[in-house]
């Protein structure tokens, strides 16, 4: 890792396992230079992950997160202001499950919605209020095939990753003007991480290789676009393996 501190900070959350994209991205804006800050429900994964980079020479702090809730969201940028400016955050929360709709509790169509949407605009809102005064920064929302199109027993996760997309779009009209950089990526395809690669190994073995997304290739996408000079932005970037049937 060649390390460029830039003494600013980026933000990252939805930090999990090593194999994830949470870690990817962390990684990956450590590399360019930036203190990450890692935010994520465990502990002690979020401290493996930390570990991990300060051996390369990067930068970063653990924040225990809940996405859901205000006070640590709030608490979550207040702790990062103080690293140093804040010049990107990375909203990568989310989960995902195949539940049949009539089987779908009230209780878990909200879950669901609080994590992959109302999570978002929480962290929009303080992200906002901490970059505006500066008139930069980027604000990017990690998006899927859901975001676009409803399947069939995916009711719970194609409702709230739609309202997720269009919350980017809003800011993206809202802020885009006052030099803020707001994007939404639809990762089009399975991510090749730990936890399919634990529950379901065969089904990564049938894609070939290449046949699901890498998450540092992922991450070096995000990287390129918050690099952008501001004549010529992207607000949606959609990105799958060559071998998706899409």
């Amino acid at each position: 890792m060649t390390n460029r501190l830039t003494k600013e900070t980026a933000i990252i959350l939805g930090v999990g396992a090593e194999r994830g994209l949470g870690a990817a991205l962390a990684r990956r804006f450590a590399a360019d230079g930036y203190h990450v800050i890692l935010a994520g429900r465990t502990a002690d994964k979020l401290a493996a992950r930390v570990q991990e980079i300060e051996a390369q020479g990067g930068a970063a702090t653990a924040v225990v997160t809940d996405v859901t809730n205000t006070g640590s969201v709030d608490g979550l940028f207040t702790k990062a202001a103080a690293t140093g400016p804040i010049a990107a955050v990375l909203y990568n929360a989310g989960n995902n499950a195949r539940i049949p709709f009539q089987d779908i509790s009230a209780e878990q169509f909200e879950r669901f919605w609080r994590v992959c949407c109302f999570g978002g605009f929480l962290t929009a809102q303080a992200a906002i209020a901490h970059m505006l005064p500066r008139q930069r920064g980027s604000l990017f929302f990690t998006g899927a095939s859901g975001s676009l199109r409803g399947r069939a027993n995916f009711a719970h996760f194609a409702s709230a990753k739609a309202g997720l997309r269009n919350l980017a779009q809003s800011l993206a009209r809202e802020f885009g003007p006052q030099g803020l950089h707001i994007a939404h990526f639809i990762i089009d395809g399975v991510i090749d991480g730990q936890m399919i690669r634990e529950r379901f190994p065969e089904f990564v073995e049938q894609m070939g290789a290449d046949g699901a997304l890498n998450p540092d290739a992922i991450a070096q996408t995000v990287s390129h676009i918050h690099q952008q000079h501001p004549s010529a932005w992207s607000h949606e970037v959609d990105l799958r393996p060559f071998k998706e049937n899409w």
